[in-house]
């Protein structure tokens, strides 16, 4: 039986570099699927240079997205949406799906019962204590602790069910497998028998890893908030990059992930707690002074 480690990429070396250190030891494989395209369809360079990861060259499947998907959504003129259309939440959703499932590519010497797993490329299960021979579940969810802005910022509001995974077999597609819900229902509910997304064959690891988001300088923030997936939301929220420089330097989060709509989620903020050093993975313990740029040590 096999590992297969799959994620999407944009311009995330440091995030790649840590991802792959922390899992090479468990993971047999790494399958990484970049676009020509951002989230929020503007065209961009291919960025990935596995020259910079030669350690685990052997490992890793590249794979290359060079066309949008078929159905994106275009305005009465013919043109793809803009900011300003109701609509444009759907072609991004459209485009992370579509770049998502392009790594079932990267499957083709998996056998039924290796296990896949999926990760945005911020989230690293944690693997150590996951003994994979032993598992009599469907699907496999690891919950996750949610860090910002640095590794040890510790965003304690929620708790981050990140990564997923399944064997080959059960594998509809990686979007199916992102769209699972992190719960497990009753096995008598006859909706679940009609979902897609509601299941009770779920093993959900408690201690289940980290999600390092936003690990970026507040340029390079501003830059995935006006690409990714939650574009249209920053637009409207008319935040710039002064504003982001200054809610990192104060250790806060602006975005609510509990608001039920999108006006609401700019409306607070919370702050980050500095957790110990020891609580991060090993490879991390290990390479405080690599990453010190890193690591926020306040107390």
């Amino acid at each position: 039986m096999k590992i297969f480690d799959c994620t999407t990429y944009y311009k995330e070396d440091l995030m790649l570099e840590v991802r792959f250190n922390i899992l090479d030891k468990y993971v047999d494989k790494f399958v990484i699927a970049e676009a020509t395209y951002s989230h929020s369809g503007n065209k961009k360079k291919l960025n990935f240079d596995i020259n910079k990861f030669s350690k685990f060259k052997n490992k890793i499947i590249y794979l290359k997205v060079e066309n949008e998907p078929n159905d994106i959504i275009y305005n009465k003129k013919g043109k793809v949406l803009s900011e300003e259309d109701s609509e444009m939440r759907a072609n991004s959703i459209k485009r992370i799906n579509y770049q998502r499932n392009k790594l079932i590519e990267g499957l083709t010497d998996a056998k039924d019962d290796d296990y896949i797993l999926y990760s945005d490329n911020d989230e690293i299960p944690k693997l150590e204590d996951v003994n994979f021979h032993n598992n009599k579940n469907k699907i496999i969810i690891f919950k996750q602790k949610l860090f910002y802005y640095k590794f040890n910022l510790y965003f304690d509001r929620i708790n981050w069910f990140g990564t997923k995974g399944c064997k080959k077999k059960d594998l509809s597609s990686f979007s199916w497998l992102r769209d699972v819900k992190s719960k497990r229902y009753p096995i008598y509910r006859i909706d679940n028998i009609f979902s897609k997304t509601k299941y009770s064959n779920i093993n959900i690891i408690e201690d289940g890893g980290w999600h390092f988001t936003q690990l970026k300088t507040p340029k390079d923030i501003e830059i995935k908030l006006l690409n990714g997936e939650q574009y249209a939301e920053y637009k409207k929220a008319n935040k710039n990059l002064q504003y982001i420089t200054d809610l990192v330097k104060r250790k806060s989060v602006d975005y609510d992930h509990m608001a039920k709509t999108s006006s609401y989620k700019y409306n607070k903020e919370f702050k980050l707690k500095t957790i110990p050093i020891d609580s991060m993975p090993l490879y991390l313990r290990d390479n405080v002074k690599k990453y010190s740029e890193w690591f926020d040590f306040d107390k």
